[in-house]
Order: structure tokens, then sequence, then C-alpha cells
């Protein structure tokens, strides 16, 4: 049974994935279907007309020879029914003639009279003759026939009965049959069968040779531009079709060409144009180290002098203080960006418990945390939860989730969980504050997006926290993934994989949610799909 549902699965992924299977398969049980109509359809009608043409000629070779048999028995001179009986055996055996077809003869006495020395005899093959038959031939006096089963030392065969009645002088009317063979017909009609068969084979393959060169021919250009196009998506922009003919297939070859000529041309304006961005974005970042130092020294000289400062200019310095700080974060952020950009960015993995990390984590947002009327809850599994992490990276992850959650809890407490399983550990960081949409959670790790534009922020966050968290977490294999609810709340869960290049495909369970009326939509990122912790306890 497992062996039938393999071969079963495995042919409906062939053919699924093979346009050429479906196309010859469909092809192949159209001619077969038609074939067998048209088949059985000649095959009827040469049955039919063979049948008929026998039938009729049985009932006129009947009709000569019973009128023959019937002038001969009326010029004889017996004058006893034994010498009649012997007279009417020889007139019918003389006119017993093979070459007509009829394999017997048969002379029944009719029922109905009980008078005379019966004479009945069988002269050949006998047949069993219906009630229905002799009474018909009885009560109308006319010719009459039916089809009936001939039984001989050969075997057996089709073949015609036809009846009549005849007066035989001094003794009374009788009945008379004749037997004719159809098996000539039968041999005729086997013979054209077998003739149709296989000329029906032969045009079967003939159809599906025709159908295999047609989507050869068809189908051809088409695989080879997509495997053609494959290449073009891996990243081989110098990859064209081999183009044949002027057909319409070598138009569309010539101008899936120029296509990808037009394509490679565009990329690669772009990515020199992306690289020459990034190196931008470095240089500036790196340029502006210098003079940022110079602001700082200066700006920490005057936030230390701001007491002899009136109250104008002491608030003025204490906010030079505050941007320069958030001016060398944003610095930071952009230059790490460049370097995922660039594909500069190196994983310095180690085997460390991830719980350890969370919590150095949760230390330090706590601080923060209190300071915006918060507070966070912390849940660990008992066993460690060891994994190939890089211990930076994995707690800057933490810290950006924690600091956003403590921007949006709107008061309200946080929860981080962390959970494992065999293949994976995740940690979720819940908050119970504004939520968000499910447009929002779309674009929640865009760059410098903002999910409401007017909602000043309250921690001087640079815009960049979560999309270097979720660059953090492709870097590792990993999943980032985001779920949320106006008014009710938002979910963050990191999923890392225990073993470095290890695919996630048995992730730690969901939290439990109180509400269930709480539908929260999953927003997924990262290298492949899996489901982390969804809203917490709402």
């Amino acid at each position: 049974m497992n062996g039938l549902r393999s071969l079963a699965r495995r042919g409906r992924l062939a053919w699924g994935a093979s346009l050429r299977l479906r196309v010859l398969a469909v092809t192949t049980l159209v001619g077969i279907l038609a074939l067998v109509l048209v088949s059985v359809s000649l095959s009827d009608r040469v049955r039919d007309t063979l049948y008929d043409q026998r039938v009729d000629e049985a009932l006129a070779d009947a009709a000569s020879r019973t009128s023959l048999i019937q002038t001969q028995l009326d010029a004889t001179t017996a004058e006893t029914p034994a010498q009649m009986q012997a007279i009417a055996s020889e007139i019918i055996k003389a006119n017993q003639s093979p070459g007509s077809g009829a394999v017997g003869t048969l002379l029944r006495r009719s029922p109905s009279e009980a008078a005379g020395i019966p004479i009945d005899f069988t002269v050949g093959s006998s047949v069993e003759l219906s009630e229905e038959l002799r009474e018909a031939v009885q009560t109308t006096g006319l010719q009459q026939w039916q089809p009936v089963a001939i039984t001989s030392a050969e075997g057996s065969g089709p073949g015609i009965v036809v009846g009549a009645r005849v007066q035989i002088p001094e003794v009374g009317p009788y009945e008379l049959y004749f037997v004719y063979s159809l098996a000539p017909e039968q041999a005729t009609l086997q013979l054209i069968q077998q003739t149709l068969a296989l000329a029906a084979l032969a045009l079967l393959g003939l159809l599906a040779a025709m159908a295999l060169y047609l989507t050869r021919q068809v189908l051809g250009p088409v695989q080879h531009a997509a495997s053609t196009a494959e290449r073009l998506a891996a990243g081989r922009l110098d990859e064209r079709m081999s183009v044949k003919g002027r057909d319409k297939l070598a138009t569309l070859g010539r101008s899936f060409n120029e296509m990808a000529a037009s394509l490679q041309d565009q990329f690669e304006r772009l990515n020199g144009l992306s690289k020459v961005q990034q190196r931008f974005v470095s240089d500036v970042s790196h340029e502006l180290r210098t003079p940022l130092t110079t602001i700082r020294m200066a700006s920490e000289m005057i936030f230390e002098a701001r007491g002899g400062f009136d109250a104008g200019t002491r608030r003025s310095a204490e906010l030079l203080h505050t941007q320069v700080d958030r001016f060398e974060s944003l610095l930071a952020d952009l230059l790490e960006i460049s370097r995922f950009d660039a594909g500069a960015a190196v994983l310095d993995a180690e085997h460390l418990d991830v719980r350890a990390i969370v919590r150095r984590a949760v230390d330090l947002a706590a601080p923060l945390a209190e300071r915006m009327g918060t507070s966070i809850s912390y849940v660990e599994p008992t066993e460690p939860c060891r994994a190939d992490v890089d211990p930076r990276r994995v707690e800057r992850i933490l810290r950006n989730l924690l600091a956003n959650a403590v921007e949006h809890a709107d008061r309200n407490p946080i929860e981080v969980v962390v959970a494992s399983s065999e293949s994976a550990v995740s940690v979720s960081v819940v908050d119970h504050g504004i939520g968000m949409t499910q447009r929002q959670t779309e674009h929640v790790f865009d760059r410098f997006w903002r999910g409401d534009p007017s909602r000043a922020r309250t921690i001087g966050g640079t815009g960049l926290g979560l999309a270097i968290s979720l660059e953090d977490a492709r870097l590792h294999g990993g999943l980032l993934e985001a779920w949320g609810r106006p008014g009710v709340g938002a979910t963050f869960g990191l999923t890392l994989p225990l073993r470095a290049g290890v695919v996630i495909d048995s992730p730690p369970g969901p939290l439990e949610r109180a509400h269930e009326d709480v539908e929260p939509v999953p927003v997924r990122h990262g290298p492949s799909p899996a489901a982390l912790p969804e809203l917490g306890d709402l």
C-alpha cells in the first residue's frame, strides 16, 4: 500500500511538473478514444451489413428450395404413407446442397396433425427449434426465420433457421426448416476487426510520435527559455537563447535575448549605482567621524559648563548633547547597514547559552523601562538553550526589540519569553501597548519607517534598529517575525537555529493567548518560513 501511495505521489509530481507529459498523455488518450469509437462504429456497421445480406440470401434460398420440394412432393405417385416417407426423405436429401450455405434440413410434423405416420427426420446439422418459431410457421403458413446457435463436432457458431409449411400428399401438413451457417460471415468480421485493431495501433503509434515531435518542436524552445531564465535569475546575466529560423518561436527567442540584454545592462548600471551609493554612505560615515569627535568634545565642555548659563542657553546645551549622542548612534547604524549592503558582515559564532544573552539584554533595558513607567518580566526554560550565535549581534537584536517595546508599551508590562526545541531557540518580546495594523506589520522592518509619523520618539531611536536586527537574524540563518493588533499589543519573535547553517524545521511552539478572539496577523522575515510565538497573555 505504501508503495502504491509513493508511486501515485511520484506520478502526480511528474504530471504537474511536465507539460510535455501532459500534452502527450492527453493527445494519446483522445486518439485512443477516437480510434475506439471509429473502430466500434465501423465494426458494427460491417457486422450489420454482412448479417442482413446473409439473411436475405438465406430467405431467398429457402423459399426457392421450399417451392421446389413442394412441387416434387405434389408430383409423387406414392399410394401409402410408408412410400411417401421414403420418397419425401429422398427429395429432401436431393435438395440438400452445400453450395447454398445450408448445413441442415429438418422436417417436422405439425402438432395439430395427429393422423398419419410421422416422418420427422433431420439431414445435416440439427438445431433447437423454439416454440415461437414453430407456432408462427403453423399459424401463418408463411416463411419465418430466427437466429440460432449451431453445434457441431468443430464447435458452436452462429446461424439462422428458416421455416415454412409444406403439404405432403397422403400424410398432411408438415414444417420444413433449413439451417444456414454464419461461420463465413463471422470469419470475415473477425478478419475486419483484426485489421481495424492493427490499423488503430499503427495510427495510435503514429499519433503519439507526431505529438512527441510537435511537443518537442514547440515546448523545446519554451523549456530552453525557462532554463535560461533560471540561470539569469541565478545571476548569470550573460546567458542567451540559441535562435534558429524565422518562425514565431524564433521571434520569441530573439525577443527573450533582447530582454535579457536590456536587463543585464540595467542591472549592471543599477549595481554600479548601488556600489557608488554604498561607498558614498560608508565614506561619508567615516569622514563624519572626525568632525563628530570635535563636536562631541565641544558639546561635552558646553554641557559640563551649563550650570553657569541662563535657562535658554542651558536648555540648548542639553539639546546639543542629546542630539550629538543620537547623531553618533545614527553614524554607527549607517556604517553597520553599509556593511550588510556590501556583504561584508561576518558572523562570529560561539556555542553559548542564549538565556544568558537574554538576561543581559533585559538587565540593560530595565532602567529605561523603569524611566518610561513600565516593567519587563522574563520567562525562560530550566534547561540550557545553547546555540551557535554571535553574542554581540543577538544582544543588539534584543536591545532593539526591547527598546521598541518600551517605546510603544504605553506604560503596560512587557513580557520576554524564551522557548526551545530540538532544532531552534526562540525569544519573544510581547508588549500590551498601542499595537500595529496589518499594513504596519508589513513595513515594520523597513529602514527609517515609522508607523505613525505624527508620533514623536521618546527614547531617541535612529529608525534603523529593526532593519539592522532583521539583517542580524538573517546572518544567523534565523527568522525575525512580528504580530500586532491595534489597541491590543505587539509581539516580536526571534528564532535562531541551534546549529549554524541548519534550516529551522521545528520551531518552538507559540505562546498561549488568554483571549482567543484576538487573531494577530503574522509577518515573517527570514530565509525560511516558520511559526514563532504569537501575542501573549493579552
